[in-house]
């Protein structure tokens, strides 16, 4: 007679997950169904946003800069991941569209000095090729403090993308966005729906990419190329196992 595994045995660890974002909403464009999957079956995930996403902006007749919409930014990213069912949320407030302005190390020492605290197997940020300059940096940012060396805690490195920025790469200016790796987020689409409207000021109207029918859309394109309803890809950049 067969003995029963125990339970201990065959439940899953519960892993835990990084997604570093320039901005506030990168997060949800680029991975929200994904981040909804992982912590709906019990990974535990941190998003870290490394610019406010407002600073650069001019809006109102008195030319008033977007900071007085910070608040308000803080808010909807805070909100948005109640909703995805992340662990936490953390603001910082390098400058927006002006990451190049600041020294690669220091994006790199803050970024590391988060890690250190969650430990995390799983870090996922923005793609090399897009348009964003603060995109890139926060990539290459990424790719420096995930340095493999001995005893890293990071063992999977993945390179989401970001609907009006990584599209608009035109061929042959720089590494296009070719997916290798996908997450099924047929269950977990409508929740990427409701955290997107939690940064409702930042949707445009279709046929904007950036529009919920254009996300939306995107997302049942990358699934039914790979055989389900809905899917989120990115590009693997490392898988220790």
């Amino acid at each position: 007679m067969k003995r029963r595994a125990s339970s201990s045995r065959n439940a899953r660890r519960g892993q835990t997950v990084l997604v570093v974002a320039a901005h506030p909403d990168d997060e949800v464009l680029g991975c929200g169904g994904t981040l909804a999957r992982m912590a709906g079956r019990g990974d535990t995930v941190h998003v870290l946003l490394i610019a406010d996403g407002e600073a650069s902006r001019v809006v109102g007749a008195q030319s008033q800069t977007g900071r007085n919409r910070l608040p308000g930014r803080r808010k909807a990213a805070e909100a948005a991941g109640e909703i995805l069912g992340v662990a936490s949320v953390e603001l910082l407030d390098l400058p927006d569209n002006r990451l190049d302005s600041v020294d690669l190390l220091d994006v790199v020492q803050k970024i590391e000095a988060v890690m250190q605290r969650h430990r995390p197997s799983i870090v996922l940020t923005h793609h090399a090729g897009d348009v964003n300059i603060d995109h890139r940096v926060v990539h290459d940012a990424v790719i420096a403090a995930c340095r493999p060396q001995h005893g890293h805690c990071v063992r999977t490195l993945l390179f989401y993308e970001v609907p009006s920025s990584t599209e608009w790469r035109p061929p042959g200016s720089a590494q296009q966005f070719e997916p290798n790796w996908f997450v099924e987020i047929s269950a977990t689409l409508a929740k990427k729906s409701r955290a997107l409207r939690a940064y409702e000021a930042e949707l445009r109207a279709f046929p904007h990419p950036r529009s919920l029918q254009a996300i939306e859309a995107l997302a049942h394109w990358r699934g039914a190329s790979v055989g389900v309803a809905a899917a989120e890809a990115f590009v693997l950049g490392r898988c220790l196992d």
